[in-house]
């Protein structure tokens, strides 16, 4: 770990000395304030990892502290220390950036416990952003995140087919990011000057689809006003993407087949012969080759589209890529204001199963955002609605787990338990369990257990 430069501000000198010469044993640098404003202007002068706070001060108090220091520097985090009395305005503190709080009197052993999470995170924050400045450097697809063994193989693949004109097929499930690996393709490729013209098979009843693809002639029917250039004819010389290529008919198959075999067609209504020059890649969220079988999908044209596969891996199989994710969604939706994700919250993000890939990721990012208020930390339930979709292969009754996830289970089930018997009273509820009343309510809040079944 590398150890933080740290503010202590408190006017109590029974709490701050001890408190002092704990963290210094621990390896942090730190420093005092006895009043707020010669904190802010410590925060000022110098600039802090963490601040450690008491919410009751005089000169400024913690709440007006916190804003300070978060406008000169939002990286540094806050820890509230607060009296029994003043519990809700610790809460607002945390609302508005506060990584977290501690009750008066504590051990100073728990400061040291939220120092550390404190830590893991910005390792992790730094980690994220040298991880994706390395992908971008290495890899040049800036728009594609991932440094899992499978994306990193499928970033080899595009970059050695690009080259080439040869057809490529897509494989993967909804929400995996087909189109951005398409485009990748293509402005990776000699061709990245020329368009790149995307089409979704799904979005389109087959009437429409040939007139996209194709356009039509002044007069070919009754709305047809002018000339309208088909998507083929705009991709001249460039890359057309068919996104789920599965979902299109098997009758405007035979008419695509066509196109690709003799790279030429003819407007609807028109009788001159347009010549492309095109590169196809195409994307599918089923096995096509089964869909051959099946008779759903043609086998001149299967064969035609797979020269080159890209199987690209579900969510749930990209070991370490969801915080790299996270990081970066974080970022394009928080815009001008700077979101969090706490570390024990990432872990659970990692355990969950994601059924909607990357696109279920992003937004849920951006629903947390939006959800968010004056808070800069974003919530678990808003990230995650429910754990039910959990990364295993067995059934739920055989779920392989860790000691410290089933250690986990056991508590949610049993607090829930001791709650409803004591009919939601908390200070009774943490006499029954022999933990404090802030220790129940944060396992409340991190397990998402319901007050009131």
């Amino acid at each position: 770990m590398n150890h933080m430069d740290i503010l202590v501000a408190d006017d109590e000198e029974l709490i701050v000395v001890p408190l002092k010469d704990d963290l210094e044993a621990a390896g942090h640098r730190v420093r005092t304030a006895s009043d707020g404003r010669q904190a802010l202007e410590l925060c000022k002068e110098v600039g802090f990892d963490c601040l450690i706070t008491d919410i009751n001060m005089p000169g400024m108090n913690g709440m007006d502290l916190l804003k300070a220091v978060k406008e000169i520097d939002s990286e540094t985090q806050v820890v509230i220390i607060t009296g029994y009395g003043t519990v809700e305005s610790a809460v607002e503190a945390m609302k508005v950036g506060a990584y977290d709080y501690i009750l008066k009197p504590f051990y100073n052993d728990e400061v040291l416990l939220i120092l550390e999470k404190i830590e893991k995170y910005k390792k992790l924050v730094t980690e994220n952003q040298a991880l994706r400045q390395e992908l971008i450097s290495i890899h040049g697809f800036p728009n594609i995140i991932g440094k899992s063994r499978k994306m990193q193989e499928v970033f080899k693949l595009v970059k050695t087919v690009a080259r080439s004109d040869s057809g490529i097929l897509i494989v993967g499930e909804s929400g995996t990011g087909k189109e951005r690996i398409a485009q990748a393709v293509h402005y990776s490729s000699p061709r990245t000057d020329r368009p790149f013209v995307a089409i979704s098979c799904a979005a389109l009843p087959e009437t429409l689809l040939e007139d996209e693809l194709f356009g039509h002639e002044k007069g070919a029917f009754t709305d047809a006003r002018k000339r309208k250039t088909g998507r083929f004819e705009r991709a001249h010389r460039g890359t057309i993407f068919f996104d789920d290529i599965d979902d299109m008919s098997l009758a405007m198959q035979v008419k695509l087949l066509r196109v690709l075999q003799e790279r030429t067609f003819e407007r609807l209504g028109g009788e001159e012969t347009v010549h492309v020059d095109v590169r196809v890649v195409a994307a599918t969220k089923i096995d096509l080759e089964k869909a051959v079988r099946e008779g759903n999908f043609r086998e001149d044209l299967f064969y035609r589209l797979n020269v080159v596969p890209i199987i690209l891996p579900a969510l749930r199989d990209r070991e370490g890529d969801v915080p790299l994710l996270a990081s970066h969604f974080v970022r394009l939706y928080g815009k001008e204001r700077e979101f969090e994700i706490k570390p024990e919250i990432l872990e659970a993000m990692s355990r969950y199963a994601w059924p909607g890939n990357v696109r279920e990721l992003e937004n849920s990012i951006e629903r947390a955002i939006a959800l968010a208020g004056n808070s800069t930390y974003l919530k678990k339930e808003h990230l995650i609605k429910h754990m039910g979709d959990v990364r295993t292969s067995v059934t739920p009754s055989e779920k392989l787990c860790t000691l410290r996830e089933a250690v986990i289970e056991s508590e949610k089930i049993h607090i829930g338990r001791i709650l409803r018997a004591v009919k939601g009273h908390k200070a009774h509820a943490a006499r029954i369990l022999g933990i404090s009343r802030k220790n129940l309510w944060e396992k409340i809040r991190d397990y998402l257990i319901d007050e009131g079944s």
